[in-house]
């Protein structure tokens, strides 16, 4: 408990009280065992906590206010446009979506949904166990809001932020933006093009510090146009130091759903799958990429001659052609995407699940330039595990991921990269060394499982020797037609 306010920076001081002395020997300082085991637990507490708590901090709450769907209850001002039913589908898609890419991506956020209709069971049957539940409760905004801070400040979060769900473009940037403005202030608020706010943070030390907080939403005038400059006058007149956000629109009236067709647009994926006679493996990778939502799954063929090109149109994915080579294939399939994100996929090899959110949140994180999974060879043995741990650690460290692990990144960064270089080989290499420079490269923790088939074609050892080879040879200057040639790639699908 002291350790937990030290790092909070709550001040603490120490009360005498009277007591009654205890009857019996202490199972503490009464024993040896107890003395030592105390001291160790205490002395290493201590230690861990000083050791580590630059980096593991301790945790933000991130607290979602949100509406089960209920038609006629949900989104009222979008039924002249969309329907009851319509509106009730677009809180639904808008609750989804806020949560797919406003969490951030790093695991220091605990999220917690307030809802108001449904119930607990309700709400964890349609958005998953992962997150925790609350009912907003009555009163207005204001009141609702401090109850969500009081809650968590009272487990001990260090920084709370508020967030609704009616702003489409509000991603893990803006929140992780959000948390860093509490290191220095007191509130943070995101301002709405509406007048009002899609979000609100505090930090726990100004809780604390100020008795009255409930002031700080006195006389709000909820749903009108003057709820940031009351909001931000009260905090003035609290002494709270405010950093505001860029600002950003809400989704409320039917002219406002061209925001959400854009931003639905700009998070939506494009699954991307090379294939050359891929009907061994075609339908596992098509299923993995299916889980997802907001997504298309586009198949580009080099020209099989067994089923492939049958059983991705059976699952329903878009198929093109395109000559042989798994850079030329790449690079028509993101020619033909719709989406905002592109994710190059292996035909052997299988998403996670989650895997579409993951994917938005990681993205979406300030300086990300391009992601990948965690690799994960879908057989067993220590040969496999050795690999696995030398290939993820040569993407976490030198931010090298290759194809096997399902790159993604923003459309506009791959069409200002110059796409995959047209070659037999080393397309995903040299697109990973040229984005590397530009920003981040986060490796998620989820694994995408691949097939284990090129090592068990010429054996662990020598295909891992021949990709020693092949990463060295390339920055050595050796021509990339005859690395291909030495590694047996046929017409770059493999």
């Amino acid at each position: 408990m002291q350790i937990k306010a030290a790092l909070h920076g709550v001040p603490a001081t120490e009360a005498p009280v009277r007591y009654r002395k205890r009857i019996g020997a202490s199972k503490v300082s009464g024993t040896v065992r107890g003395v030592i085991g105390a001291g160790y637990k205490i002395l290493g507490t201590i230690f861990v906590s000083a050791l580590f708590a630059r980096s593991h901090p301790l945790l933000n709450a991130l607290i979602v206010f949100s509406r089960y769907p209920e038609a006629g209850k949900t989104k009222t001002r979008l039924i002249p446009a969309l329907g009851p039913e319509g509106a009730a589908e677009q809180q639904r898609r808008m609750t989804e979506h806020a949560l797919s890419i406003a969490v951030p991506p790093r695991g220091n956020t605990a999220v917690e949904v307030r809802f108001e209709g449904g119930g607990r069971h309700v709400m964890r049957r349609w958005l998953g166990p992962r997150y925790a539940y609350a009912p907003q409760g009555g009163g207005d905004l204001g009141g609702r809001m401090l109850r969500a801070f009081e809650a968590r400040f009272a487990e001990a979060f260090g920084k709370a932020v508020v967030i609704g769900t009616d702003c489409p473009e509000l991603d893990s940037a803006v929140t992780v933006a959000a948390f860093a403005a509490l290191d220095a202030h007191d509130l943070v608020i995101g301002p709405a093009t509406d007048g009002g706010y899609y979000l609100i943070g505090l930090r726990m030390e100004a809780w604390c510090r100020i008795e009255a907080m409930e002031a700080l939403f006195d006389g709000v005038a909820w749903g009108e146009s003057a709820v940031r400059g009351d909001t931000l006058a009260n905090a003035a007149r609290l002494g709270l130091s405010v950093h505001e956000l860029g600002p950003l629109d809400d989704v409320d009236r039917p002219e406002d759903l061209e925001v959400w067709t854009r931003a639905e647009a700009r998070y939506r994926i494009s699954v991307i799958i090379p294939t050359l006679d891929e009907a061994a493996c075609i339908e596992d990778a098509l299923a993995s990429a299916a889980a997802g939502t907001n997504i298309e799954i586009i198949v580009v063929d080099g020209g099989s001659e067994d089923d492939t090109v049958a059983l991705a149109k059976a699952q329903g994915a878009q198929v093109l052609e395109a000559p042989r080579g798994r850079a030329t294939q790449m690079n028509a399939g993101a020619e033909a995407a719709t989406a905002g994100i592109l994710l190059f996929l292996h035909a052997d090899t299988r998403l996670p699940q989650g895997y579409d959110d993951a994917v938005r949140r990681c993205i979406a994180a300030p300086g990300a330039v391009l992601g990948a999974f965690r690799l994960k060879i879908d057989a067993p043995g220590w040969g496999y595990r050795y690999i696995e741990a030398t290939a993820n650690w040569r993407s976490r460290h030198l931010h090298m991921p290759y194809g096997d692990q399902a790159p993604f990144l923003r459309r506009d960064t791959f069409i200002e990269a110059g796409r995959f270089p047209e070659l037999p080989i080393m397309e995903d290499y040299i697109l990973a060394r040229t984005l590397r420079q530009q920003g981040r490269v986060p490796i998620l923790d989820a694994p995408a499982a691949t097939s284990p088939r090129r090592w068990q074609r010429r054996g662990l050892l020598a295909t891992t020797l021949l990709n020693i080879f092949v990463y060295f040879a390339h920055p050595l200057g050796l021509d990339t037609h005859r690395i291909a040639r030495l590694y047996g790639k046929r017409g770059g699908i493999q």
